[in-house]
């Protein structure tokens, strides 16, 4: 074989490969974005190796403070850097995909049905405490290994528990990378993993212009033209723009958009609301349910595309220059601090919406125990524990 056609081959396998465990996780990670962090720590990480936990924790850091889906962004950024561009769009499409065809069904035949109180779901619910917890105790004893990281962990948890605004763990970044830039500004750079990213500069910079481009460019289109579709790309587009803070911040930003301009009626986009609950991967797919009722399948990929675009566009914009930027001893000092802040961020989800949702009575704790257990000491793997979480909260419904 040349050595031309056994590269082709090797990148074939790469994405083969990131498409076939990012779908794997696209049907398996129930939660919402904090707990996706802890599917991918254990997946991507601890079992697959494709990271260091240095590397992975920048990477959340740089996610946490873009706009948009930030659980999908480094899923986009691992597949990117395991195979490529064409393996982020692998990684995003594993990843998205399943969820989007449920809620494309829902939309299309299970509307009117409460399945909010299901208790599988529950059980789902109690997968997510487990999951998140081992993520969080996996990555506090690398990034918070001194009591300086460790009280900055425990501090900025609090600020996030306590100042709850879409503009909260964008604030506690920046704080902390200025305290890590005081405290630990003479860090050498020199143990640093490297990351690779096979993007070049110039297709950075240019996902960046068109990043702001679409944003200006979009909302003076619509004004000129009658397209409905291109209305709608629009609305999606921006609302995948100027979202910080995860999923569920998006909620608003997506009502105003299709319910006061009659797209959508208030009791159709909140059961739609409750149903990407109860449904795997990242909670931006509420786009495609909402994109379906509006205007069937079409409409389900204008609004899921739309919407996540702004990721990719970021994502690929900010790579290239990221990577160089976290050699630098400051911002290495910087990132030393911001990657214990993101243990506290991580840690102030696992309380509020995750255990204070979830864990109600005593059987919910018996039972996410036991997840918890097979999951870190018995390594079993997340599907099984999955299936365990959602058998044991039907039993759970039955008996109460």
């Amino acid at each position: 074989m040349s050595n031309s056609n056994s590269q082709t081959f090797g990148k074939i396998k790469s994405l083969l490969e990131v498409l076939f465990v990012s779908t794997r996780l696209g049907l398996t990670s129930f939660g919402g974005p904090i707990a996706h962090l802890g599917y991918f720590h254990n997946e991507y990480i601890k079992r697959r190796q494709w990271m260091d936990d240095r590397s992975y924790a920048d990477l959340v850091a740089l996610c946490q403070f873009l706009p948009g889906p930030a659980s999908s962004q480094v899923g986009i950024g691992i597949g990117m850097m395991r195979a490529g561009l064409m393996g982020g769009l692998a990684a995003w499409i594993g990843f998205t995909l399943p969820s989007v065809l449920a809620l494309i069904l829902f939309a299309l035949v299970l509307q009117g049905f409460d399945i909010s109180s299901a208790g599988w779901i529950h059980g789902l619910k109690l997968v997510a405490v487990a999951i998140v917890a081992h993520a969080i105790l996996g990555m506090g004893q690398k990034l918070t290994p001194d009591r300086n990281r460790v009280t900055i962990a425990i501090v900025a948890a609090a600020v996030a528990l306590l100042w709850q605004t879409a503009f909260t763990q964008v604030a506690i970044i920046l704080a902390a990378g200025l305290l890590g830039l005081l405290l630990y500004r003479n860090q050498s750079a020199d143990t640093v993993p490297a990351m690779r990213i096979p993007i070049r500069r110039s297709i950075a910079i240019v996902c960046l212009i068109a990043f702001f481009g679409l944003l200006i460019l979009l909302p003076l289109l619509r004004e000129f033209t009658s397209l409905h579709w291109l209305a709608m790309f629009d609305s999606f587009y921006r609302a995948g723009s100027l979202v910080f803070g995860g999923g569920h911040v998006v909620l608003p930003l997506l009502e105003r958009e299709v319910v006061p301009t009659g797209w959508l009626s208030e009791q159709d986009f909140l059961a739609g609301y409750g149903a990407a609950q109860a449904v795997p991967g990242p909670l931006f797919t509420f786009a495609a349910y909402l994109g379906a009722m509006m205007n069937g399948w079409q409409g389900a990929v204008i609004a899921t595309a739309a919407i996540f675009l702004p990721a990719f566009l970021l994502v690929i914009g900010t790579l290239p220059f990221w990577d160089t930027l976290r050699t630098i001893p400051k911002i290495r000092g910087a990132l030393t601090a911001i990657n214990a802040a993101v243990v506290g961020i991580l840690l102030a989800a696992f309380y509020n919406p995750i255990w204070s949702s979830t864990i109600g009575e005593p059987i919910d704790f018996i039972l996410a125990s036991l997840l918890f257990v097979m999951l870190v000491f018995w390594k079993a793997p997340p599907w099984l524990v999955v299936l365990a979480g959602a058998f044991g909260g039907t039993v759970i419904a039955l008996i109460s």
